[in-house]
């Protein structure tokens, strides 16, 4: 499968938001493309180099579906897109506008995994903050029973380095996403 490349200093999870601002011309033609034909791109985070510039990224990434768009004030094209499927980059090659398109397979998806009750905690915590930070997630579909769907909100929305964040995406139990958050807010909160 070959997808067009969206390489970011964010990590994008299935089922999670993602709010872009697009101004460069090649993911303007990207997003009108992905747009008109209901297609995915592919995010991966940057390990070098900028999203503006060339960049070498993880082999690990999401599927992306825009699910909204806008003009902004400032003439800028905003765009929300949705997480889907993670994929794996087996190759990539520039185009001569500078948009990088994958050569990927997908990564099967994992069947639902209930909560334990053990991090039913996070999931409670979860619930109080996801209302809390508004329009981004209020119109995502709510899983606190799926220990994946736990996991990957955590992992986006807690202040962790990107490298803690794709290692949350390639863990291929979502239980060990979960061990890894708990982890996290265990740090934060102290003895």
């Amino acid at each position: 499968m070959k997808v067009p490349l969206f390489p970011l200093r964010t990590v994008l999870y299935p089922g999670g938001p993602l709010p872009l601002r697009i101004f460069e011309p090649r993911y303007l033609d990207m997003t009108s493309k992905c747009i008109k034909n209901d297609s995915p791109f592919g995010v991966l985070l940057i390990k070098t180099g900028s999203e503006a510039g060339p960049a070498t990224t993880y082999d690990i990434g999401t599927l992306a579906r825009i699910t909204d768009w806008y003009q902004g004030s400032d003439g800028l094209l905003g765009i929300t897109a949705v997480g889907e499927q993670r994929f794996r980059l087996l190759s990539s090659s520039r185009e001569p506008d500078g948009l990088n398109i994958g050569d990927i397979e997908l990564i099967p998806t994992e069947t639902v995994r209930t909560l334990p009750d053990e991090y039913r905690p996070l999931a409670n915590i979860l619930s109080g903050v996801l209302e809390d930070l508004g329009r981004l997630y209020e119109t995502l579909e709510k899983k606190f029973d799926d220990a994946g769907w736990v996991g990957y909100r955590f992992a986006e929305i807690l202040p962790i380095t990107p490298e803690q964040k794709q290692n949350c995406l390639e863990a291929d139990d979502p239980v060990r996403c979960l061990e890894m958050m708990r982890e996290v807010l265990d740090t934060v909160r102290g003895p």
